[in-house]
């Protein structure tokens, strides 16, 4: 967690994380979790953000978990190589022999999903075996039919029946660092965070809250910090394509007021 003096105060800084969705060994970008297309390679696209001036990245191996299959740490190894920013990775981490592997190729965090659902105690374990600050707890929540957010697993494609906001504030009293908070429903649509879901979250945890999924404009990045209440704001297409360059991004929030690197 980051801190700055402003006017004689401590505040926290927001972070800009750009997104690596890895399939295949490629960079990729799809709507509602499908339709996938081909947007680059990984450490090119790791550099490019190092140089535009992201605060983090995250690379996650989308079909990983889909397909039981273990993330490739010598991809992990090669990007974070090129790296100096913190840099997470997700993405068929089951294990705590998983965790180090990553964080042995070079990753500064990780991030679980699945497998937290499938095991909560592994998150526990996690936080005692590398710290809390190395663990982030990826959910993606889907809004359901009674007006709250149900938890998906297997990237998207399995429901729990669990409440979003409940396992966010589980997995806090289980050691999680941070949470990365996906809307389902609105990625890659460009219609806005999900602001009610992050805010909700945000205001019932002390960690870190990554809102994430929807952002299609500045002024998205700036509800989600303000009105969503979240700590740091991620995206992938947008910085993919270069439809809202990171450079621009941070000087239009500096000029809201929003406390930035």
């Amino acid at each position: 967690m980051f801190f700055k003096y402003r006017g004689g105060k401590m505040v926290k800084i927001k972070r800009i994380i750009p997104c690596l969705d890895i399939k295949n060994g490629r960079v990729v970008k799809g709507v509602n979790f499908v339709n996938f297309r081909d947007a680059g390679d990984p450490v090119e696209c790791a550099k490019a953000y190092q140089e535009a001036g992201a605060d983090e990245i995250v690379f996650l191996d989308i079909s990983a978990t889909q397909e039981r299959r273990d993330t490739v740490t010598a991809l992990v190894a090669k990007v974070a190589a090129n790296l100096s920013v913190p840099f997470s990775v997700g993405g068929g981490i089951r294990s705590l022999d998983d965790i180090r592997k990553i964080l042995d190729a070079g990753a500064n965090k990780i991030s679980i999903g699945s497998a937290a659902l499938e095991n909560p105690e592994l998150i526990t374990e996690a936080a005692k075996a590398f710290g809390k600050n190395s663990i982030i707890v990826a959910i993606d929540a889907k809004n359901d039919s009674c007006g709250s957010w149900e938890v998906y697993a297997s990237g998207g494609r399995k429901a729990t029946g669990i409440n979003a906001i409940e396992w966010g504030i589980e997995a806090e009293r289980r050691g999680a660092g941070e949470i990365l908070l996906t809307s389902m429903d609105r990625d890659g649509t460009k219609s806005g965070y999900d602001l009610a879901l992050t805010a909700d979250l945000s205001s019932k945890i002390k960690i870190p809250v990554i809102a994430s999924g929807g952002a299609g404009n500045y002024e998205h990045f700036y509800d989600a910090l303000t009105v969503g209440k979240a700590d740091a704001v991620l995206a992938a297409s947008l910085f993919h394509f270069n439809e809202i360059p990171i450079p621009k991004l941070k000087e239009y929030l500096r000029g809201k007021g929003i406390p930035i690197k």
